[in-house]
């Protein structure tokens, strides 16, 4: 089976979504995720201003360098790209730190192992590949935000409120009961808890 999941790094439910794929892919799971990078910044910007990546300061603009960075270590340490993953998450959601910043950036990097320099280097170079893919994941699927799964027919935007917190079973069964969901169930459109009580 096979999953696109939208991910930016500056969504907490983003976060949640993906370290439960991440997780789950680590402990054997049977099913190929694809991550995609969708700029939350982006689809703020109000209809007729140009978009965000055409401006000289685009790597300044929020969550816009992490998303260039992740897809340059993606390109050129692909068996690093869920410890980046990971680690930029990381960064903004535990660590409170800014994803403009460059030097925190390549902290978070190199801790987990990544050649974050090299990555940093490589980052403007892959402004037009996140554009690009935002821009289809709006045109193809009509994106909003983050996390979207896309599956074979249609994409669901899925918050999860918990983490797995190593939890491989809990991780597992969340992804792929979404999985079940997304491509099993087309006539369930809208599901969501109206009491916050839990």
């Amino acid at each position: 089976m096979k999953l696109g999941l939208t991910y930016d790094y500056l969504c907490p439910f983003a976060r949640n979504a993906n370290e439960h794929a991440v997780i789950a892919l680590r402990s054997g799971m049977d099913m190929e995720i694809t991550f995609l990078p969708f700029s939350l910044a982006q689809s703020h910007v109000e209809e007729g201003q140009p978009p965000l990546w055409g401006s000289k300061n685009a790597l300044r603009r929020s969550g816009i360098l992490a998303l260039t960075v992740a897809e340059a270590v993606r390109a050129h340490e692909p068996e690093r790209f869920l410890d980046a993953h990971l680690a930029l998450f990381a960064l903004r959601h535990d660590q409170g730190g800014d994803l403009r910043d460059a030097a925190q950036i390549e902290r978070a990097l190199t801790d987990a192992g990544v050649d974050a320099a090299a990555a940093l280097e490589a980052a403007p170079t892959m402004l037009e590949q996140v554009a690009s893919t935002h821009q289809r994941l709006v045109d193809e699927h009509q994106v909003w935000g983050v996390p979207t799964f896309i599956g074979r027919e249609r994409a669901v935007f899925v918050r999860f409120l918990d983490r797995p917190e190593g939890d491989e079973g809990r991780a597992r069964q969340r992804i792929q009961l979404t999985a079940q969901l997304l491509d099993g169930e087309p006539m369930l459109h809208e599901f969501k808890q109206v009491d916050l009580t839990m």
